[in-house]
């Protein structure tokens, strides 16, 4: 072993929890592990295949180390992931140059490709590439059967991790400095239906909320349905669960809800969002929402407009449709122009930076807990319970040589509010 290896992650979370535990796992094979941009012998390329964006960034990574390879480099080119498990055989015939291409299961195998012959052992810890946060995963695939979605096509059936294994791990990354766990899953809500015959979300959650050193326990992609009133209460009534509820609604009209195959209505969204803002006043709500799905009219996208002005999502996200080969929608004609997508997207963007302006405004003059991320320039970087990294809102504290900062939690006074960012003082 003793060579270098490099592991480029793209896409979501997942699979960066996917490439911190191959780095564990090829770190105790004596190799030397990077994430960064240094020079290394071997490249593992971490790919997406969710959506065309993500294929596109994917194929782009992955001929830019082709071209490294032919450089002399780089010695040897591996892909691994959702579009290597997506197009494995396609992949082969179109970039000869790589040496080998592996699927979102085949972790073994790259082990044994590099020289491990060793199974991979449960007992080594993954490494952690993102200081004071890390993303815990407790289940694989998804039984839903959106009609956009590729995933099950790619990761196959709900696979949920057995809670002890989760446990184990987050107690890990806690006495590692860790403050904020993120779970992370396809669909949080369904965890432990297949293992336990019944939903173990509401156990799970105060179990890893009890451990000590935890700061925040945060919850990503809570499907719609499923989301009970007593999960909704959990979390609001711990004081280690961040106030924060990330549910995808993706669309209000009913047709396109119908032919999406989401297993909500209208009625039934607006509902669940009075009883999340009845039991839990004050709860962060962040949605993600999809433009340009096939039928979607101007009447339709007007209840979309509306559904945004009215319920007045802290967070949201939004991303045009996504002509997916395998999905139920690819028979249907992909008649909204990319252009109109793009414009409907922005719409709904601008609305949100209004709202999002308008509530942090309110903030300034209160005061808030915030968990400071790193130094940038002059200012520290932090986040409230009520953002996520990479993706939510920061509050930018003015720097005054606490550079050792990062990792801790401070009560900051907000001076100042911009759309998508707070500004702020420690409070003496």
């Amino acid at each position: 072993m003793n060579r270098k290896i490099r592991i480029l992650t793209l896409g979501c979370s997942k699979n960066l929890a996917d490439s911190e535990i191959l780095s564990a796992q090829l770190t105790s094979s004596g190799c030397q592990v990077t994430h960064g941009d240094e020079n290394a012998d071997i490249v593992i390329v971490n790919t997406c295949g969710f959506i065309r964006d993500a294929k596109t960034e994917s194929i782009d990574a992955i001929l830019q180390q082709v071209y490294l390879k032919g450089t002399g480099k780089i010695e040897k080119l591996y892909v691994m992931g959702c579009l290597s498990q997506r197009y494995k055989a396609d992949l082969e015939k179109e970039i000869p140059e790589v040496d080998a291409f592996f699927g979102v299961y085949d972790m073994p195998h790259i082990l044994q490709e590099l020289g491990d012959g060793r199974a991979m052992e449960k007992s080594i810890p993954r490494d952690i590439t993102t200081g004071h946060y890390a993303y815990v995963k407790i289940a694989e695939g998804c039984d839903r059967r959106c009609s956009f979605c590729a995933i099950p096509l790619i990761k196959g059936r709900h696979v949920s991790r057995p809670m002890e294994d989760i446990l184990d791990e987050s107690g890990y990354l806690t006495g590692q400095q860790v403050k904020e766990i993120i779970l992370i899953s396809q669909d949080l809500n369904y965890y432990g239906r297949d293992l336990y015959h019944r939903p173990q979300l509401n156990v799970l959650i105060k179990k890893i909320a009890a451990l000590p050193r935890l700061g925040w326990l945060r919850l990503h992609y809570l499907y719609p349905v499923g989301l009970t009133t007593e999960l909704i209460q959990t979390i609001y009534q711990n004081p280690h669960i961040c106030n924060y509820l990330d549910v995808p609604f993706q669309h209000i009209s009913d047709p396109l809800l119908n032919s999406m195959k989401r297993g909500i209505t209208k009625k039934q969204s607006y509902e669940l969002v009075e009883k999340i803002r009845k039991y839990a006043p004050g709860m962060a709500l962040r949605t993600s929402l999809m433009v340009g799905y096939p039928g979607e009219t101007e009447e339709m996208f007007a209840e979309l407009v509306r559904f945004v002005r009215e319920v007045r999502f802290q967070r949201l996200g939004i991303f045009r449709y996504s002509h997916e080969e395998g999905t139920r929608a690819f028979s249907m004609r992909d008649a909204v122009s990319e252009n109109v997508k793009q414009e409907r997207m922005e719409e709904i963007m601008a609305i949100q930076q209004d709202i999002s302006l308008e509530i942090n405004r309110s903030k300034v003059g209160g005061s808030v807990n915030v968990l400071i991320d790193r130094v940038e320039g002059d200012y520290l970087i932090g986040r409230t319970a009520f953002d996520s990294p990479e993706i939510d809102n920061e509050v930018l504290i003015e720097n005054s040589g606490n550079e050792n900062m990062a990792g801790t939690f401070c009560r900051v006074r907000i001076t100042g509010a911009s759309e998508f960012d707070l500004t702020g003082q420690f409070e003496e």
